[in-house]
């Protein structure tokens, strides 16, 4: 067997169907990686820095003489690491790809073709993906927004949409995040922007290729910063550009709906994320509802906190070029997924 290389649309087709092996370094692969991707450093963050330095301040020669120091006591395990993980694949087929589809991915590409796997790297490595993944939010897309305000349950009304066969994207899902000063609650630490990116890059691409004449994508309407991440311009702009089914919802109903959601987190998590809100919540309504969490009135906080979303909420909406005709209001009794999702397919 040799070892093939392919150009980054055929790397990406194979993605699917085998097993990706990561070789840049730990830290490299923690930072951003292409989404379910296994790491298989040839070197570990340590490494990487010493063969590098060599390689700028020496030679070439003097580096691979260094990194194959380090190669060579590595060899069994990482063969042993790629057949654990390839165990029920038939084939044993693989794909590897480095930084710039260089040394470290050929070294790696090497041994496993030795060994009799079915090896694949990809041209340009990491950073080829990374264009592909830029241009993907480039591209048009047949999209459709659930809007309403804080409370809404819209992130329950786009999986309920999933369950019924529609395509959707559920953008806090991926950024780890709900949105607001209390979206980190509950959740797990957020990705860099880079690996944002890059499953939202993987996501349009998966769903681009099930469109159908009858099929869109259903999107949450959202600010471009959720939490710490934002959403690529580019992309962000083209969802302002579609039309908005508003869920209008009673704010009895989106209060009660917040506290089911967020009243069980301690009082201190509570008061920290208010104070991130300070400036644009302002001081007195900082304090008062700060006082109405000292004092036990939970309904009271969060009617307070509510009334600050919704204006900032209609103003953001108010910011498209045709807001009037982009925005659809679908009035609706209650936060019931189910019964929402239906709403917005008739």
């Amino acid at each position: 067997m040799a070892v093939t290389k392919l150009l980054i649309d055929d790397f990406i087709a194979l993605c699917k169907l085998h097993p990706v092996f990561d070789v840049r370094s730990e830290g490299e692969y923690q930072h951003a990686h292409i989404p379910g991707a296994h790491s298989l450093p040839l070197f570990n963050n340590d490494e990487r820095k010493i063969v590098g330095t060599a390689y700028k301040q020496e030679s070439k020669q003097k580096a691979i003489k260094i990194g194959l120091k380090y190669f060579g006591i590595k060899m069994v395990k990482m063969v042993e690491a790629v057949e654990k993980l390839t165990a029920s694949n038939e084939g044993k087929t693989v794909l590897v790809h480095c930084w710039r589809g260089g040394m470290r991915s050929a070294g790696v590409a090497w041994l496993l073709d030795l060994y009799g796997f079915k090896v694949y790297t990809l041209v340009g490595g990491y950073k080829t993906y990374r264009n592909w993944v830029l241009k993907q939010f480039e591209l048009t897309y047949p999209i459709q927004i659930v809007g309403g305000y804080t409370g809404s349950g819209k992130t329950e009304v786009i999986q309920e949409l999933n369950n019924r066969g529609e395509l959707i994207i559920d953008l806090e899902g991926l950024a780890h995040h709900k949105g607001s000063a209390f979206g980190a609650l509950g959740q797990p630490p957020q990705p860099s922007q880079e690996m944002f990116e890059n499953l939202l890059a993987a996501e349009l691409n998966a769903k681009a290729a099930l469109l159908t004449n009858e099929k869109v994508i259903w999107l949450e309407d959202e600010s471009q910063r959720i939490g710490e991440v934002n959403i690529p311009t580019v992309f962000f702009k083209q969802m302002r550009t579609k039309k908005v089914f508003f869920l209008d919802i009673p704010f009895d109903e989106r209060l009660q709906y917040i506290l089911q959601g967020y009243g069980k987190f301690s009082k201190e998590y509570l008061v920290n994320a208010i104070i991130r809100i300070k400036k644009r919540l302002g001081g007195l309504e900082t304090k008062n509802a700060i006082n109405c969490l000292i004092e036990d009135d939970i309904i009271g906080c969060f009617a307070i906190l509510l009334k600050y979303y919704d204006k900032g909420y209609f103003a953001g909406s108010q910011k498209r070029e045709n807001p009037e005709q982009l925005i659809h209001k679908i009035p609706c009794n209650s936060v019931d997924a189910k019964t929402n999702a239906i709403k917005l397919l008739q």
